[in-house]
């Protein structure tokens, strides 16, 4: 029989038992370490995220005779592409917007750019403002008939899809990967009448 300390051939002593046990441990530690990192960093960018994300949302105010935009989220909106339909039809300028609507007068109306432009937190861009309260009261008459298409992402170049066109406003905003490429009907509103046209928010529109 073998003496004390000797042990049958291909027994395991207890010393390497617990290197083993200590290897595994050691891994686990390291993998839950590297969950955590993971879990902190994911949970950094949420708060980033949060932190610069844009809301647009359109209007128009009877009180101010103004068809608006205003960016209400808490982070800078970069206007990317914008298409604007009347009657579900693309309409490549205001003028060609106009004549779909039976007010070929409003032709001259002064109006700012909003494609391509970047809104602060808060900030509202008057697309139009009018003077006059009767051009004013024909032109809300057809405004149902309009619907504006704008893609915009924040400072992380995250972009969302803000489309008119859909009857459910709780789905009128949905994430994109990518802004669309612009095509031929893009709209083009970039010849600015009314520079001084953006202004601070100072409350909501009607």
């Amino acid at each position: 029989m073998p003496g004390e300390g000797e042990r049958e051939a291909g027994q395991p002593s207890p010393r390497r038992d617990w290197n083993a046990l200590a290897a595994v441990i050691a891994a686990l530690i390291g993998l839950l370490a590297l969950t955590v990192s993971g879990y902190t960093a994911w949970l950094q960018r949420q708060q980033v995220r949060a932190e610069v994300w844009p809301y647009l949302q359109t209007g128009i105010s009877p009180s101010q005779q103004m068809m608006s935009l205003e960016n209400k989220g808490v982070g800078p909106a970069l206007i990317r592409s914008v298409k604007l339909y009347v009657d579900r039809k693309p309409r490549r300028t205001w003028p060609e917007a106009f004549d779909a609507l039976g007010l070929r007068d409003l032709r001259d109306q002064p109006h700012s750019t909003i494609n391509g432009v970047v809104l602060a937190p808060g900030d509202v861009i008057q697309q139009m403002a009018f003077k006059d309260r009767g051009r004013f009261a024909r032109f809300y008459a057809q405004y149902s008939r309009i619907e504006l298409l704008v893609c915009y992402c924040s400072a992380l170049d995250e972009c969302w899809l803000y489309d008119e066109r859909t009857d459910d406003r709780g789905r009128r905003r949905a994430p994109v990967a990518q802004c669309p490429v612009s095509d031929a009907d893009e709209f083009i509103d970039n010849k600015l009448l009314d520079p001084g046209a953006t202004v601070r928010a100072t409350g909501r529109s009607d």
